[in-house]
């Protein structure tokens, strides 16, 4: 009898059906992410920042959800080739540090502030999920 992780593996769809949601969660937490950071630096200045991210952080955090169901059954699949997998680590480490990015972000008022620490923490955000995707395309060819 095939457990539900041999059945990710094994199947001709299941896999590539992930993948999709996975991919889904990416655009939902990237894409509001790159308006609210670009907000944050000024651009669409007659946008008031506060309500902006009342829209685009609930987006984001689903996109994440999506991205962490998605990634951890599509982990499962194979856990032995992923954690044996340089390119997976690199992007486990820099969605770890993007999310402690966000996590001094919102602690210390940045949206709040938007001053120049909070335009530094977005452009870095920017660049750790740049980092995530890129790493996330050469899972499959390192």
């Amino acid at each position: 009898m095939l457990d539900g992780f041999s059945v990710i593996a094994s199947s001709a769809w299941m896999y590539p059906a992930l993948e999709v949601v996975h991919l889904l969660g990416v655009a939902l937490l990237v894409g509001s992410l790159v308006v609210l950071e670009l907000r944050v630096w000024g651009a669409g200045r007659a946008l008031e920042l506060a309500a902006l991210a009342r829209l685009a952080l609930p987006v984001s955090l689903a996109g994440f959800g999506l991205v962490v169901l998605a990634g951890l059954a599509l982990f499962s699949a194979h856990p032995g080739e992923m954690l044996a997998n340089r390119a997976f680590l690199i992007k486990m480490g820099l969605v770890m540090a993007a999310g402690l990015n966000a996590a001094a972000f919102h602690a210390r008022g940045g949206l709040r502030k938007a001053d120049r620490v909070a335009r530094a923490q977005t452009l870095l955000s920017l660049g750790l999920w740049l980092g995530v995707m890129i790493c996330g395309r050469w899972i499959a060819y390192v």
